[in-house]
Protein backbone atom coordinates (compact mmCIF):
# COMPACT_ATOMS: atom_id res chain seq x y z
CA UNK A 1 0.00 0.00 0.00
CA UNK A 2 1.25 3.48 -0.88
CA UNK A 3 2.03 5.85 1.93
CA UNK A 4 -0.56 8.60 2.17
CA UNK A 5 -2.68 6.87 -0.52
CA UNK A 6 -6.08 8.55 -0.43
CA UNK A 7 -4.79 11.82 0.97
CA UNK A 8 -2.36 12.54 -1.84
CA UNK A 9 -4.77 11.29 -4.49
CA UNK A 10 -7.38 13.78 -3.31
CA UNK A 11 -4.71 16.48 -3.40
CA UNK A 12 -3.76 15.59 -6.99
CA UNK A 13 -7.36 16.04 -8.10
CA UNK A 14 -7.07 19.74 -7.25
CA UNK A 15 -4.78 20.22 -10.27
CA UNK A 16 -5.41 19.79 -13.98
CA UNK A 17 -3.68 17.02 -15.88
CA UNK A 18 -1.18 19.28 -17.72
CA UNK A 19 0.03 20.61 -14.36
CA UNK A 20 0.46 17.09 -12.98
CA UNK A 21 2.27 16.06 -16.17
CA UNK A 22 4.63 19.03 -15.78
CA UNK A 23 5.22 18.11 -12.15
CA UNK A 24 6.18 14.55 -13.15
CA UNK A 25 8.68 15.96 -15.66
CA UNK A 26 10.50 17.69 -12.79
CA UNK A 27 11.63 14.30 -11.47
CA UNK A 28 13.21 13.18 -14.73
CA UNK A 29 12.21 9.55 -14.25
CA UNK A 30 10.59 8.91 -17.64
CA UNK A 31 10.63 10.35 -21.14
CA UNK A 32 8.29 13.28 -21.72
CA UNK A 33 6.47 11.36 -24.44
CA UNK A 34 5.55 8.48 -22.13
CA UNK A 35 2.93 7.91 -19.45
CA UNK A 36 -0.23 9.25 -21.05
CA UNK A 37 -2.88 8.24 -23.58
CA UNK A 38 -1.82 9.68 -26.94
CA UNK A 39 -5.21 10.51 -28.37
CA UNK A 40 -8.20 8.34 -29.15
CA UNK A 41 -9.94 8.82 -25.79
CA UNK A 42 -11.93 11.94 -24.92
CA UNK A 43 -13.68 13.26 -21.84
CA UNK A 44 -17.40 12.92 -22.52
CA UNK A 45 -18.14 15.64 -19.96
CA UNK A 46 -15.19 18.06 -20.18
CA UNK A 47 -16.86 20.50 -17.80
CA UNK A 48 -16.34 18.11 -14.87
CA UNK A 49 -13.27 18.59 -12.63
CA UNK A 50 -10.19 16.34 -12.75
CA UNK A 51 -10.32 12.87 -11.26
CA UNK A 52 -7.56 10.90 -9.56
CA UNK A 53 -7.61 7.41 -8.13
CA UNK A 54 -6.33 3.86 -8.29
CA UNK A 55 -6.87 1.77 -11.41
CA UNK A 56 -9.43 -1.04 -11.25
CA UNK A 57 -8.71 -2.88 -14.49
CA UNK A 58 -11.25 -4.73 -16.62
CA UNK A 59 -11.26 -6.29 -20.10
CA UNK A 60 -14.38 -7.05 -22.15
CA UNK A 61 -15.61 -7.56 -25.68
CA UNK A 62 -18.92 -7.33 -27.55
CA UNK A 63 -18.29 -8.79 -30.98
CA UNK A 64 -19.72 -12.26 -30.29
CA UNK A 65 -21.71 -14.08 -27.58
CA UNK A 66 -19.94 -15.39 -24.52
CA UNK A 67 -18.54 -18.82 -25.44
CA UNK A 68 -20.05 -21.83 -23.63
CA UNK A 69 -18.08 -22.63 -20.51
CA UNK A 70 -16.61 -19.15 -20.16
CA UNK A 71 -17.43 -18.11 -16.63
CA UNK A 72 -16.89 -14.40 -17.22
CA UNK A 73 -17.16 -11.86 -14.42
CA UNK A 74 -20.10 -10.12 -12.81
CA UNK A 75 -20.78 -6.53 -11.85
CA UNK A 76 -20.70 -7.68 -8.22
CA UNK A 77 -17.19 -9.07 -8.74
CA UNK A 78 -16.12 -5.78 -10.26
CA UNK A 79 -17.10 -3.71 -7.24
CA UNK A 80 -15.51 -6.31 -4.96
CA UNK A 81 -12.31 -5.56 -6.86
CA UNK A 82 -12.49 -1.98 -5.58
CA UNK A 83 -11.95 -3.15 -2.00
CA UNK A 84 -8.45 -4.40 -2.80
CA UNK A 85 -7.29 -0.90 -3.75
CA UNK A 86 -5.64 1.53 -1.30
CA UNK A 87 -8.06 4.33 -2.17
CA UNK A 88 -10.81 5.49 -4.52
CA UNK A 89 -10.93 3.51 -7.77
CA UNK A 90 -10.94 4.71 -11.35
CA UNK A 91 -12.32 2.00 -13.62
CA UNK A 92 -9.95 1.32 -16.52
CA UNK A 93 -11.74 -0.77 -19.13
CA UNK A 94 -10.09 -2.25 -22.22
CA UNK A 95 -12.38 -3.28 -25.05
CA UNK A 96 -10.41 -5.98 -26.85
CA UNK A 97 -12.48 -5.54 -30.02
CA UNK A 98 -10.48 -3.30 -32.35
CA UNK A 99 -12.32 -1.34 -33.52
CA UNK A 100 -15.19 -1.58 -31.01
CA UNK A 101 -18.51 -2.92 -32.23
CA UNK A 102 -20.78 -1.95 -29.33
CA UNK A 103 -21.03 0.04 -26.11
CA UNK A 104 -18.77 -1.11 -23.28
CA UNK A 105 -20.81 0.58 -20.55
CA UNK A 106 -24.09 2.31 -19.80
CA UNK A 107 -26.06 3.93 -17.02
CA UNK A 108 -26.44 0.81 -14.86
CA UNK A 109 -22.73 0.05 -14.78
CA UNK A 110 -21.72 3.67 -14.15
CA UNK A 111 -24.30 4.24 -11.43
CA UNK A 112 -23.09 1.06 -9.70
CA UNK A 113 -19.45 2.08 -9.98
CA UNK A 114 -20.29 5.50 -8.58
CA UNK A 115 -22.29 4.03 -5.69
CA UNK A 116 -19.27 1.92 -4.72
CA UNK A 117 -16.88 4.85 -4.70
CA UNK A 118 -15.42 5.02 -8.22
CA UNK A 119 -14.22 8.43 -9.33
CA UNK A 120 -14.80 7.75 -13.01
CA UNK A 121 -14.41 5.35 -15.94
CA UNK A 122 -11.86 5.37 -18.76
CA UNK A 123 -12.09 3.07 -21.77
CA UNK A 124 -10.79 2.69 -25.30
CA UNK A 125 -14.28 1.44 -26.13
CA UNK A 126 -17.62 3.14 -26.63
CA UNK A 127 -20.32 4.17 -24.19
CA UNK A 128 -24.06 4.76 -24.15
CA UNK A 129 -26.70 6.38 -21.90
CA UNK A 130 -24.47 9.44 -21.83
CA UNK A 131 -27.23 11.97 -21.00
CA UNK A 132 -28.24 9.90 -17.96
CA UNK A 133 -24.62 9.50 -16.86
CA UNK A 134 -24.02 13.24 -17.26
CA UNK A 135 -26.90 13.89 -14.84
CA UNK A 136 -25.08 11.74 -12.30
CA UNK A 137 -21.94 13.87 -12.74
CA UNK A 138 -19.91 10.71 -13.22
CA UNK A 139 -16.82 11.34 -15.40
CA UNK A 140 -16.41 8.96 -18.32
CA UNK A 141 -13.73 8.93 -21.02
CA UNK A 142 -14.34 7.03 -24.25
CA UNK A 143 -13.36 6.69 -27.90
CA UNK A 144 -16.97 7.13 -29.03
CA UNK A 145 -20.61 6.27 -28.39
CA UNK A 146 -23.02 3.58 -29.54
CA UNK A 147 -26.67 2.76 -28.89
CA UNK A 148 -26.23 -1.04 -28.50
CA UNK A 149 -24.29 -3.15 -26.00
CA UNK A 150 -23.92 -5.93 -28.58
CA UNK A 151 -22.80 -9.20 -26.99
CA UNK A 152 -20.84 -7.41 -24.27
CA UNK A 153 -19.27 -9.71 -21.70
CA UNK A 154 -16.40 -9.25 -19.28
CA UNK A 155 -13.24 -11.28 -19.74
CA UNK A 156 -10.97 -10.41 -16.83
CA UNK A 157 -10.61 -8.37 -13.65
CA UNK A 158 -7.41 -7.00 -12.15
CA UNK A 159 -5.13 -7.87 -15.07
CA UNK A 160 -3.01 -5.36 -17.04
CA UNK A 161 -4.85 -3.48 -19.79
CA UNK A 162 -3.79 -1.39 -22.76
CA UNK A 163 -5.27 1.97 -23.75
CA UNK A 164 -3.83 3.04 -27.11
CA UNK A 165 -0.36 1.95 -26.10
CA UNK A 166 -0.53 2.97 -22.44
CA UNK A 167 -0.16 -0.09 -20.19
CA UNK A 168 -2.16 0.21 -16.96
CA UNK A 169 -1.97 -2.25 -14.07
CA UNK A 170 -4.32 -2.83 -11.20
CA UNK A 171 -3.57 -0.26 -8.49
CA UNK A 172 -1.74 2.24 -10.73
CA UNK A 173 -2.48 5.88 -9.98
CA UNK A 174 -4.51 7.58 -12.71
CA UNK A 175 -5.21 11.28 -13.24
CA UNK A 176 -7.59 12.49 -15.95
CA UNK A 177 -9.59 15.50 -17.11
CA UNK A 178 -10.62 17.24 -20.32
CA UNK A 179 -6.95 17.48 -21.34
CA UNK A 180 -6.30 13.73 -21.29
CA UNK A 181 -5.46 10.64 -19.26
CA UNK A 182 -2.20 10.39 -17.30
CA UNK A 183 -0.44 7.53 -15.52
CA UNK A 184 1.18 8.79 -12.31
CA UNK A 185 4.40 7.00 -11.25
CA UNK A 186 3.77 5.35 -7.89
CA UNK A 187 7.21 6.13 -6.52
CA UNK A 188 6.69 9.90 -6.67
CA UNK A 189 2.93 10.18 -6.38
CA UNK A 190 2.91 11.40 -2.78
CA UNK A 191 5.38 14.19 -3.64
CA UNK A 192 3.51 15.52 -6.66
CA UNK A 193 0.87 17.76 -5.00
CA UNK A 194 3.50 20.05 -3.47
CA UNK A 195 5.52 20.16 -6.69
CA UNK A 196 2.35 20.93 -8.66
CA UNK A 197 1.48 23.73 -6.24
CA UNK A 198 4.86 25.37 -6.75
CA UNK A 199 4.59 24.96 -10.51
CA UNK A 200 1.31 26.86 -10.48
CA UNK A 201 2.90 29.66 -8.46
CA UNK A 202 5.81 29.92 -10.88
CA UNK A 203 3.56 30.08 -13.94
CA UNK A 204 1.40 32.67 -12.20
CA UNK A 205 4.27 35.16 -12.45
CA UNK A 206 3.91 35.28 -16.24
CA UNK A 207 0.13 35.09 -16.10
CA UNK A 208 -0.03 38.03 -13.70
CA UNK A 209 1.98 40.16 -16.11
CA UNK A 210 -0.28 39.24 -19.03
CA UNK A 211 -3.30 40.17 -16.93
CA UNK A 212 -1.98 43.75 -16.52
CA UNK A 213 -2.63 44.41 -20.20
CA UNK A 214 0.88 45.82 -20.64
CA UNK A 215 2.43 45.60 -24.13
CA UNK A 216 5.96 46.10 -22.80
CA UNK A 217 8.01 43.26 -24.26
CA UNK A 218 10.88 43.88 -21.87
CA UNK A 219 8.56 43.41 -18.90
CA UNK A 220 7.19 40.28 -20.53
CA UNK A 221 10.74 38.99 -20.92
CA UNK A 222 11.49 39.70 -17.27
CA UNK A 223 8.30 38.00 -16.10
CA UNK A 224 9.08 34.90 -18.14
CA UNK A 225 12.68 34.97 -16.94
CA UNK A 226 11.51 34.93 -13.33
CA UNK A 227 9.04 32.14 -14.06
CA UNK A 228 11.77 29.96 -15.59
CA UNK A 229 14.12 30.79 -12.71
CA UNK A 230 11.57 29.49 -10.22
CA UNK A 231 11.00 26.37 -12.32
CA UNK A 232 14.73 25.68 -12.51
CA UNK A 233 15.06 26.07 -8.74
CA UNK A 234 12.16 23.69 -8.21
CA UNK A 235 13.58 21.07 -10.58
CA UNK A 236 16.99 21.28 -8.93
CA UNK A 237 15.43 20.80 -5.49
CA UNK A 238 13.32 17.86 -6.60
CA UNK A 239 16.17 16.02 -8.28
CA UNK A 240 18.60 16.86 -5.49
CA UNK A 241 16.28 15.38 -2.89
CA UNK A 242 15.92 12.20 -4.94
CA UNK A 243 19.68 11.87 -5.25
CA UNK A 244 20.04 12.22 -1.49
CA UNK A 245 17.56 9.38 -1.04
CA UNK A 246 19.42 7.29 -3.62
CA UNK A 247 16.52 7.29 -6.10
CA UNK A 248 18.10 9.04 -9.03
Amino acid sequence: MIKGNQQFVAALAQFDTPTVANAIEMFGIRDRTEGYVRGGIRACFPELPPIAGFAATITLRGSFPKPPGLEGTSLEAQVELFASLPGSPVVIMEDVDVPPVSAAFGELMCSTYQAFGAQGLITNGWGRDLPQIRKRQFPVFTSGDCCSHGHSHLLSLGLPVNLYGLAVRQGDVIHADANGVLLVPLEIASELPEVARRLVLAEQVALDFVATGSKDRNQLREARKEMFRQLEVLEAEVRGQRRQRGNG
